[in-house]
Protein backbone atom coordinates (compact mmCIF):
# COMPACT_ATOMS: atom_id res chain seq x y z
CA UNK A 1 0.00 0.00 0.00
CA UNK A 2 2.83 2.41 0.81
CA UNK A 3 4.44 2.12 -2.60
CA UNK A 4 1.09 2.35 -4.40
CA UNK A 5 0.10 5.57 -2.63
CA UNK A 6 3.32 7.21 -3.84
CA UNK A 7 2.67 6.07 -7.40
CA UNK A 8 -0.87 7.46 -7.29
CA UNK A 9 0.37 10.73 -5.79
CA UNK A 10 3.18 11.09 -8.33
CA UNK A 11 0.87 10.37 -11.26
CA UNK A 12 -1.64 12.93 -9.99
CA UNK A 13 1.15 15.52 -9.79
CA UNK A 14 2.44 14.78 -13.30
CA UNK A 15 -1.01 14.70 -14.91
CA UNK A 16 -2.34 17.85 -13.26
CA UNK A 17 0.84 19.84 -13.90
CA UNK A 18 1.04 18.67 -17.51
CA UNK A 19 -2.60 19.52 -18.11
CA UNK A 20 -2.22 23.02 -16.66
CA UNK A 21 0.95 23.70 -18.66
CA UNK A 22 -0.73 22.41 -21.82
CA UNK A 23 -3.75 24.66 -21.25
CA UNK A 24 -1.46 27.61 -20.59
CA UNK A 25 0.53 27.16 -23.78
CA UNK A 26 -2.49 26.33 -25.92
CA UNK A 27 -4.58 29.32 -24.90
CA UNK A 28 -1.62 31.69 -24.20
CA UNK A 29 -2.42 32.13 -20.49
CA UNK A 30 0.77 33.62 -19.00
CA UNK A 31 0.04 32.53 -15.42
CA UNK A 32 -0.08 28.89 -16.56
CA UNK A 33 2.90 28.99 -18.92
CA UNK A 34 6.44 28.05 -17.99
CA UNK A 35 8.87 30.18 -19.92
CA UNK A 36 12.63 29.82 -19.51
CA UNK A 37 15.08 32.32 -20.91
CA UNK A 38 18.85 32.52 -20.48
CA UNK A 39 21.02 35.17 -22.13
CA UNK A 40 24.77 35.22 -21.64
CA UNK A 41 26.43 38.30 -23.05
CA UNK A 42 30.02 39.08 -22.31
CA UNK A 43 29.04 42.10 -20.26
CA UNK A 44 26.00 40.88 -18.42
CA UNK A 45 24.00 37.80 -17.67
CA UNK A 46 20.22 37.45 -17.74
CA UNK A 47 18.12 34.65 -16.34
CA UNK A 48 14.32 34.58 -16.42
CA UNK A 49 11.74 31.95 -15.61
CA UNK A 50 7.99 31.69 -15.81
CA UNK A 51 5.06 30.93 -13.59
CA UNK A 52 5.42 28.19 -11.03
CA UNK A 53 1.68 28.15 -10.33
CA UNK A 54 1.01 24.91 -12.27
CA UNK A 55 3.61 23.13 -10.14
CA UNK A 56 2.12 24.46 -6.90
CA UNK A 57 -1.37 23.43 -7.99
CA UNK A 58 0.05 20.03 -8.98
CA UNK A 59 1.50 19.59 -5.49
CA UNK A 60 -1.84 20.48 -3.91
CA UNK A 61 -3.71 18.03 -6.18
CA UNK A 62 -1.12 15.37 -5.37
CA UNK A 63 -1.57 15.88 -1.62
CA UNK A 64 -5.36 15.74 -1.86
CA UNK A 65 -5.21 12.63 -4.05
CA UNK A 66 -2.88 10.88 -1.63
CA UNK A 67 -5.10 11.64 1.38
CA UNK A 68 -8.22 10.54 -0.52
CA UNK A 69 -6.54 7.32 -1.62
CA UNK A 70 -5.41 6.51 1.93
CA UNK A 71 -8.85 7.26 3.34
CA UNK A 72 -10.61 5.04 0.80
CA UNK A 73 -8.10 2.24 1.21
CA UNK A 74 -8.45 2.26 5.01
CA UNK A 75 -12.22 2.35 4.64
CA UNK A 76 -12.08 -0.77 2.44
CA UNK A 77 -9.92 -2.59 5.01
CA UNK A 78 -12.44 -2.15 7.80
CA UNK A 79 -15.51 -3.17 5.75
Amino acid sequence: MVFKKYIVSFLAFILSTSLLLFIGHTFKIPILMFHYEYVNNKDEMMFATGSLLPFVIGLIVSYITEKTYIHRHQKDLFN
